[in-house]
This record gives structure tokens, sequence and C-alpha cells, in this order.
């Protein structure tokens, strides 16, 4: 009837019967979660606040970016009629979150959780339709590392901190990553101190037989770079100041106009430890003069097959990681923590991990072009309105062109005067 087709269209095009938060918790298993739950023993005397609720209370305030538990508990309570639809019978107060939950529940939960959802959509991350045609293929086999830090206004927490000139000690959290170049998210995540060497993440005997590793020179350890060699592991990093070398070997390709466009140096590096025993390692050094900088880039390498510039092109591809650092501290609260506890801050670390690689999921398996943010702006806004999120973000103008653009005026009525 035309009352139907009004309510229908008051709803707009983009209505379900359900909030977009619900679709993104779809994205996870439920089931996985609450089993990973009992293993690391997280559910021992917890009445309604199981780790399920937990988790899906702190992806919303994740998501919505709240800054302090003030805001997650006034926003729940504002949306207390849409969380039925997200299994979530009661609304906790600030302390059963912070205390019972966030100090309390094993961080590990979460991080099998991450680990749960990365290997389910692993194939979707790294499919071919994300490679472009053109890059080369050493793409698939290349691996970045490096670590970023979380700074922490209290020396209890995670100590090792640095000390200012001026102010108190700042605690830190440092966040050593993983990520393969063709996926983007994280495939590895290890929580140390701040003070902690970002060496600690660089583990020959864990990395994959034919693996290309790019970092910056925070990582150059002679000992580690011989055993990559012997398993077959290349690495591409940047030269550091100081290292002590031998050149066995000199060469200059030059341009066209007579000009150096690479300088290619095999030579065997040496180092004496502690114990007076002397390493040696033989590696690869690429200089490039760069014609933005004043200086030549120099880069080192154990791989001895690759062309110099795809070793150059290797190394930029580590910028990755930077951007996702940055995507993730822009778009997510990482600079505010719902806890003070090590737990606590870690759980918050990995609920950022999962909202983000949630969102580059339901963003993979759009046709539209969205910038991260972009989208990650777009779902905070509407997180528990009752959309469609594929047929919002698809067509987010359907309902704007629906009501504001002009409509044709119906023809006139032909009553068969006209040959009269």
């Amino acid at each position: 009837s035309q009352n139907q087709n009004i309510a229908t269209r008051n709803k707009g095009t983009h209505f379900l019967g359900q909030p977009l938060y619900c679709q993104a918790l779809s994205l996870l298993n439920k089931p996985a979660v609450l089993q990973y739950s009992c293993k690391h023993s997280g559910e021992h005397y917890v009445k309604s606040f199981d780790a399920w609720t937990h988790l899906a209370v702190m992806l919303y305030a994740v998501i919505h970016r709240f800054d302090s538990l003030r805001e997650i508990t006034a926003s729940l309570q504002a949306d207390a009629r849409k969380l039925s639809h997200l299994g979530i019978c009661n609304i906790s107060a600030r302390s059963t979150l912070s205390i019972n939950a966030n100090r309390r529940r094993p961080q590990a939960i979460f991080a099998d959780t991450y680990r749960d959802l990365y290997a389910r959509y692993r194939p979707m991350l790294s499919s071919d339709s994300r490679v472009k045609p053109k890059e080369p293929q050493w793409m698939k086999r290349l691996q970045i590392i490096d670590s970023t830090t979380i700074t922490l206004f209290s020396n209890l927490i995670f100590k090792g901190g640095r000390n200012p000139k001026r102010g108190k000690k700042k605690g830190g959290i440092k966040v050593h990553t993983v990520i393969h170049a063709s996926e983007g998210v994280p495939s590895d995540i290890r929580f140390t101190s701040a003070a902690t060497h970002d060496s600690f993440m660089l583990c020959p005997c864990t990395l994959a037989q034919g693996a290309i590793i790019a970092m910056d020179r925070a990582y150059i350890d002679y000992a580690k770079f011989e055993q990559m060699t012997r398993r077959g592991i290349v690495y591409v990093t940047k030269m550091k100041s100081g290292l002590n070398y031998e050149v066995l070997k000199d060469e200059m390709i030059q341009t066209t106009e007579g000009l150096m466009q690479v300088c290619i140096q095999d030579v065997v590096l040496t180092k004496k430890v502690k114990a007076g025993e002397l390493i040696e390692h033989r590696a690869k050094i690429i200089t490039y003069p760069d014609v933005n900088q004043e200086e030549a880039d120099q880069f080192l390498t154990n791989d001895f097959d690759l062309d110099p510039l795809d070793i150059i092109e290797i190394y930029r591809k580590r910028w990755t990681i930077e951007l996702l650092f940055k995507q993730n501290k822009q778009n997510f609260p990482l600079k505010y923590f719902y806890g003070e506890s090590a737990n606590a801050i870690q759980i918050q670390v990995w609920v950022t991990l999962i909202a983000n690689l949630l969102l580059i999921v339901m963003k993979r398996q759009l046709k539209r072009s969205w910038s991260f943010s972009g989208l990650a702006t777009l779902v905070r806004i509407v997180l528990m309105y009752y959309v469609d999120f594929y047929s919002l973000f698809e067509h987010p103008e359907s309902d704007w062109k629906a009501i504001f653009e002009p409509k044709e005026a119906p023809p006139e009525p032909n009553f068969g005067w006209g040959a009269y």
C-alpha cells in the first residue's frame, strides 16, 4: 500500500534490521574467542562479562576512538536498545571493564583472536589482485620488520623508558612487528619495554627459507646475518656508519650521460665480540646517489643475484610498515589507555590490531575505492546505525539523490482535445 511505500522510503535504501557493528562482529568467530578464553583461564569467577562481551565492548570503544572509560559507559547507555543485537545483555561498570576485565583477563586471549582472524582472511589479504601486474615477483617473498614505541606517562609500566632532561621519566612499550609486503597487516607481534634493542625480533630460525627481509639499520647483527645467509634468507638494510669492512670487488654502473647510477662493492664485514672472537660476514654494499638528498644512500645486502635497482626498491618498500604504524596511531586511540596495567595496555593494542584488520577485510570486499582513513571515519559515524555496510559504502550517495535531486515533472494529461 501507499503507507508501506512511504515507510520504506523513510528508512532509506540502505536499511537493515541490525546495526552495522553487528556485520563487523560477524567476521569474528565467537566460539573460538570463548575457547581461547577458557584455554587461558579467562572465564574464572566471571558471571556475565565474558571474553566475547569484553572484546565487543573494547572494539566498540576503539572504533569510536573513545579516550576514557566514562565515554565508553555513557555511549553504551545511549545505545542500550541496540546492544541485544551484539549479544550484550548488560552494561558494564567502569570498574568491571578496567579492573575485572582489562587487568585480570589475560591478553593472550586477544592475541590468539587476532592470529585466528589473520589466518582465516590471509588468502584474501595476499590475493593476486592486490599485487599489481607490473610489480616484481620478489614482492611475494618480501617481509618487513620494524618496531614502534608507544609512550606511557608512568614509569611503573614497562620500566626502561628514556630520561628526558626535564620532567618525569616516561615508561614505554615497544611493539615489534613483522608484515608481509603483499598483505599490509602484521603477521607477528611481540611486546617489550621501550629500552629493548630492535635486533630482539630478528630470529633467523623462525624465518622461512627464501624469504626477503627488509629492515632499518637498527637490526644490523653480523652473527644473525651469517645465519640468515646459511639458511638462504636474503636481507636488505641500510648501512650504518663506523662498520669495519674490506672491499673485495668494486664496480660502478654509469648512466648514458656518464654520471654514476649505482656503485656495487663486494665486502667482508668484520667485528670482534667480547670473547675476542672475530666474526666475518660477506655482503654487498650498494651506493645510490639520490637526487632528492645531498648524500648518497648506501644499502647492505647478502644477495649477489638480484639487480641493484631491485635491492634499492626492496628497501623503499620498507616504508609500508611505517604507513601501517601511522594508520593505526591516527585512526585508533593509542595515546589514552583504558587501564594502567601492562596487561590492559597490551589488550588495547591487540584490539586495535583486530579493528584494523576487520576494516581492511571489509574494505577489500568493496568494489568502490576508499582510503582507509575515509572508511574508518564513516564506519565510526554509522557504527550503530541500522544500515547495510556493503550497500552504504558502495553507493553512499543514493539516499541523498533520492531526497534532494530534482525529479522530472509528470507529463500533463491529454484529454484528446488536440483535434478540435
